[in-house]
């Protein structure tokens, strides 16, 4: 392995340790790059997360299906249902149905073939 020689490191810590301009250019550099690496990531992930929440915003669901789609269009693009909008141009909230009422029971029964 080639390892850099012990009198770089030295030289680098002196930089790092005596107050000089080399010693500060060189600490605002690696601050400034810290800086970056961990304010780049955190600006992403606020932008992303603003725009889930504007994209959600838009979305209507279909009261016969289920599918989403954005606000604004007339007919459910999978099932064709027209999409209900009141006077505003919003699509109303959609009821609260319990889950008891639109769950499927499935029973199995064993068949048995005689052939």
């Amino acid at each position: 392995m080639n390892r850099p020689p012990t009198f770089l490191w030295f030289a680098v810590l002196l930089l790092l340790l005596l107050p000089t301009a080399a010693g500060r250019v060189l600490l605002d550099l690696v601050g400034g790059l810290a800086l970056v690496l961990l304010a780049v990531p955190l600006l992403l992930t606020g932008l992303g997360w603003i725009g889930w929440k504007v994209l959600q915003s838009r979305m209507v669901s279909c009261p016969a299906c289920g599918t989403a789609s954005i606000k604004g269009v007339d007919r459910c693009p999978a099932c064709g249902t027209s999409m209900p909008v009141d006077s505003s141009g919003a699509a109303p909230p959609e009821p609260a149905v319990p889950a008891s009422d639109v769950t499927i029971d499935v029973t199995a029964q064993e068949v048995n073939s005689d052939s």
